[in-house]
């Protein structure tokens, strides 16, 4: 399998193509990654150093991949946090490219923009670019429980509601809906979950909840979860066994005490998914 990732990369840490590109790796996914930003640590320290890499740049680095044959090669397009709003006009036309090349390939976009803790921390303009013209020419994404309220103007908290709520999106476009953090009312204590619709049917999956911010998780969880499903085409199996994953991963981290993705350390978690998660066929 080969993904194409555009995503940021951090010199110290592990966000976008930082989290992503490793764990697709240890799974035996060839990735070809493309920065959208050169800092030096993610934007959660409150300060870094780096440049933002103007959209014509990116254009160039990937029509360079595009000629050395690269497209029709490429199973899935992977793209996240989008720093920029010009950087959407470039994903979509890469996306129409690599399409062009392999009709088979897939689209995954994790539409980063925020949380229900924080609100959005993107530029005012994003949310509603990827509302419009980013998830539309998607084929899955993987917005949390906040970002899905967002792309369908509703709020989202019982399971029948984040049901409906998927729904809504997958009417704009996307087939495959993988929804991070639910945290519904009546979950179990201390429980958290994830929620995945495709045609075939729902499926919700319940992990203990960590009382732990972990930045770069969800940018694990979007490349392994398109990965799984790619190669599977079963949405069930690819949520438990990403949703194993990334538990232990975070798990190991908050063990740690460390505040950065214990990334490298939790490889086998990643190879050799424990599976001790069932998902629940809730549709």
């Amino acid at each position: 399998m080969k993904v194409l990732s555009i995503q940021s990369v951090v010199a110290h840490g592990h966000v976008g193509n930082s989290a992503a590109v490793f764990p697709l790796q240890r799974i035996g996914v060839e990735v070809v990654p493309i920065p959208t930003v050169n800092f030096s640590n993610h934007t959660g320290y409150g300060a870094w150093r780096g440049p933002l890499l103007p959209p014509s740049d990116v254009a160039e680095i990937l029509l360079g991949v595009e000629e050395r044959g690269i497209f029709p090669q490429v199973d899935a397009v992977l793209s996240g946090y989008q720093g920029g709003t010009g950087i959407a006009d470039v994903i979509i036309d890469a996306v129409r490219r690599v399409k062009a090349a392999n009709p088979a390939a897939l689209y995954a976009c994790d539409p980063v923009m925020g949380n229900a803790k924080s609100g959005c921390f993107v530029a005012p303009e994003i949310p509603v670019l990827l509302r419009d013209r980013v998830v539309p020419v998607a084929d899955i994404i993987t917005p949390n429980q906040f970002e899905l309220g967002f792309l369908t103007g509703t709020e989202p908290a019982s399971v029948e509601e984040t049901l409906a709520s998927a729904d809504l999106a997958r009417a704009m476009g996307p087939s495959t809906v993988l929804v991070t953090s639910v945290e519904r009312p009546d979950r179990q204590e201390g429980t958290i979950e994830m929620l995945v619709v495709d045609d075939a049917g729902a499926w919700l999956v319940s992990t203990p909840h960590l009382p732990f911010k972990a930045n770069g998780s969800g940018d694990v969880t979007a490349a392994l979860f398109t990965a799984h499903y790619v190669q599977t085409k079963d949405a069930a199996l690819a949520l438990e066994r990403t949703a194993s994953s990334v538990f232990d991963l975070i798990d190991l981290t908050y063990r740690s005490g460390e505040r950065e993705l214990r990334l490298v350390q939790a490889q086998e978690f990643y190879a050799a998914p424990r599976m001790q998660f069932k998902a629940e066929q809730v549709r």
